[in-house]
């Protein structure tokens, strides 16, 4: 039987979510107000919140759409989404709604406890980009799922384009069979 340390490791690094607080935010009052903000509605017709506890930033547009990047688990993205709540009361907005959360990306990085030979790769497996003399890794989209790797030599991954952390771990494992089958 197969030792447990030679299990794919991966962590969430990054999750992108939208949501809708379903009611207008007046922008230049909320950049007025807090010094956590930032917007010039000449160049982005969205504000920049950052927020410190969870490391988040958040855009957030007059129609009350907001998109929220930075946190590490769904957890941290749902205290992120309170704190800009908590942030409109001071400008006396108050949202009634449980904002719904849609991810729309999430960001992981691991391990796959395997060396790859990146060149053999790039001519055995479809869907590559390799230019080992601009970038030492791999790009692979894998087929049948949203993810898109990034594979390096010594086993180390970044993948993107996944929703949930069911269908990342499933891509992980899908493409550890896959890289299997090219050996």
């Amino acid at each position: 039987m197969a030792s447990k340390s030679n299990k794919p490791e991966i962590k969430i690094q990054n999750i992108v979510v939208s949501t809708s607080l379903e009611q207008d935010i007046p922008l230049i009052k909320l950049a007025e107000t807090l010094p956590n903000t930032e917007y010039n509605p000449e160049q982005f017709p969205g504000l920049v919140m950052r927020i410190k506890d969870p490391k988040t930033s958040a855009l957030i547009f007059s129609s009350g759409k907001v998109v929220c990047t930075g946190a590490k688990s769904l957890k941290k993205v749902r205290e992120s989404l309170d704190k800009i709540i908590k942030n409109l009361t001071k400008i006396k907005i108050r949202i009634k709604i449980k904002p719904k959360i849609n991810i729309q990306n999430m960001v992981a990085s691991g391990d796959i406890k395997m060396d790859l030979n990146l060149n053999s790769l790039a001519l055995k497996l479809p869907n590559t980009e390799y230019e080992p003399e601009q970038f030492p890794g791999l790009v692979f989209k894998l087929p049948g799922t949203r993810a898109t790797f990034l594979l390096f030599s010594n086993g180390k991954i970044v993948c993107t384009g996944t929703r949930s952390e069911a269908s990342l771990r499933e891509a992980v494992d899908k493409l550890v069979k896959t890289l299997k089958k090219t050996k």
